[in-house]
């Protein structure tokens, strides 16, 4: 079993090199997924000099590890968003997914992009009818927003469902070949692409300077295309963090179903589609397991549970390759795209929850169009300073009572290790010595890796990460390597190595 994603292994890697001099550029887009490769894309063909600073390669974030679905509606549901809000925003959100999704089919179809596009119907199952009344109130929420949906009594599945809400003319493709195609355009455009360029620290004005180890770049705009945008921000309070699982299987059949879905059930929901590589082989993949980040301790126990899950559904001959990738919820279900400082130029793309690829190519249109100073019918929809309290007190309350616990949990240092003797091969563990809190891995080799267990982002304490052997921080979301290279943010720094100062 391949612990990566079925889009990574399916797609060649792309081979931009790193920022080697300083730059001046109009503008500066940090993240090279589906949201900064679509805004450079979109502003390089307007003429614009823009420079992609990816910190590991094209793709290779959240983008590739994705699920290839791309659809009109959302995970918080069309009937909850127009209770929370109303008709109008609800069909506005349709109306802008759909248009993303139609211009990611136009960039295929201009550029003959070979990611395996193809139109797919999406739908929500249910196998019991506890969801009933739930896919019923959906349906005519559809309804409303346009969307050509229907209830139907069965799905092209080999296990029985008792309901099943259809959305026809949605869409799947894979991530990966679709971004790199977007990046190697726009630098045919005159575009500037760099892989392995982490920025480390973004000073905002007028002009903005972004610093990497080997040269900054001077950007009259700078584009947070990082998922989560890095340095400190009051969008942070306003999101959830949260990580998914998925796993790629083969069947002893060729009864691979075609489409999106989604199987609704307790606690959480299932995603199924198939996928056929370039070589014909063909794959199922289950997605599903979400848990707050940094908040479980055996996280490699969602894959049994995604393995226990779809083999009680399919006939599964094995099971080809596992992944895991996070996402940021906002605090009123819809995201945050647009300027944060209009003065310097700053725009950010978050928010996005389980409906990223979408909703990435979304904001690089908003964006793209407030930077040339274009009218974008979404744009107030999604403004990053739009913040309404009533909105979003529920998830508000619940995401930062989750901050402060994790805040007083770790007051005084709490230590799951009294020494990093206690601390086996292959594993990791905090461990306090002399007021201090370190974060330590032991590799399979027996070597120690020291780091500080202090986040960098806002000082909450990280939590080891066993499935990813990463050191995930519980408060924002901010990842980091065994010897502290922030993976993801919005830490922008790394942890402080620390130098072995206490028996093995």
């Amino acid at each position: 079993m391949k612990k990566t994603s079925l889009w990574k292994d399916d797609t060649e890697a792309s081979f931009y090199p790193p920022l080697q001099k300083d730059l001046n550029v109009d503008i500066a887009i940090v993240g090279g997924g589906i949201t900064g490769t679509a805004a450079a894309h979109l502003l390089t063909l307007q003429g614009k000099n823009v420079a992609l600073l990816e910190a590991w390669e094209i793709g290779g974030g959240t983008t590739g590890f994705s699920t290839g679905n791309l659809y009109a509606t959302v995970e918080e549901r069309l009937n909850k968003l127009q209770c929370k809000f109303d008709e109008t925003t609800a069909r506005a959100v349709v109306s802008s997914r759909s248009a993303a999704i139609g211009h990611i089919e136009n960039t295929v179809r201009e550029y003959a992009i070979d990611c395996d596009f193809h139109r797919r119907p999406w739908r929500l199952l249910s196998e019991t009818e506890t969801f009933d009344r739930f896919l019923q109130q959906e349906y005519k929420a559809c309804l409303k927003t346009g969307l050509d949906a229907y209830l139907d009594d069965s799905a092209p599945l080999t296990f029985p469902i008792r309901k099943a809400l259809r959305i026809e003319n949605q869409a799947q493709f894979n991530p990966m070949r679709y971004v790199k195609a977007l990046a190697a355009q726009a630098q045919k455009a005159g575009g500037r692409v760099f892989e392995h360029t982490p920025v480390l620290h973004i000073k905002e004005g007028s002009p903005n300077i972004l610093y990497t180890e080997n040269g900054t770049v001077t950007a009259n705009k700078v584009i947070h295309a990082t998922h989560s945008p890095k340095g400190v921000r009051f969008v942070h309070t306003l999101m959830g963090v949260y990580r998914e699982y998925a796993i790629a299987v083969k069947l002893n059949s060729d009864e691979y179903p075609e489409g999106i879905f989604w199987v609704m059930g307790k606690p959480h929901q299932h995603s199924i589609r198939s996928y056929t590589r370039r070589t014909g082989e063909n794959y199922l993949l289950v997605l599903g397991e979400p848990h707050k980040v940094g908040h479980k301790k055996d996280n490699e126990a969602c894959f049994r549970n995604l393995e226990t899950y779809i083999r009680a559904r399919f006939d599964v001959k094995s099971i080809e390759y596992h992944w895991s990738a996070q996402n940021y919820r906002s605090a009123d279900g819809l995201p945050y795209i647009g300027s944060v400082n209009d003065k310097a130029g700053i725009y950010i793309a978050t928010g996005f929850a389980t409906d990223g690829l979408t909703y990435g190519t979304l904001a690089a249109m908003i964006i793209s169009d407030l930077i040339l100073g274009k009218e974008n019918p979404w744009s107030r929809l999604y403004d990053p300073r739009r913040h309404n309290p009533l909105k979003s007190a529920g998830r508000f309350v619940k995401e930062n009572a989750h901050v402060f616990m994790d805040y007083l949990t770790d007051w005084p240092y709490r230590a799951e290790a009294k020494s990093v003797a206690g601390i086996a091969p292959g594993e990791g563990k905090t461990v306090v010595l002399k007021g201090e809190k370190f974060a330590v891995y032991r590799d399979e080799a027996g070597e120690l890796h020291q780091v500080s267990a202090v986040c960098t982002h806002m000082k909450c304490i990280v939590n080891w990460n066993k499935e990813q052997k990463s050191w995930d921080c519980p408060c924002h979301g901010s990842r980091f390597t065994v010897d502290g290279q922030v993976i993801e943010g919005p830490a922008i720094l790394d942890l402080p190595k620390k130098a072995a100062n206490h028996p093995r």
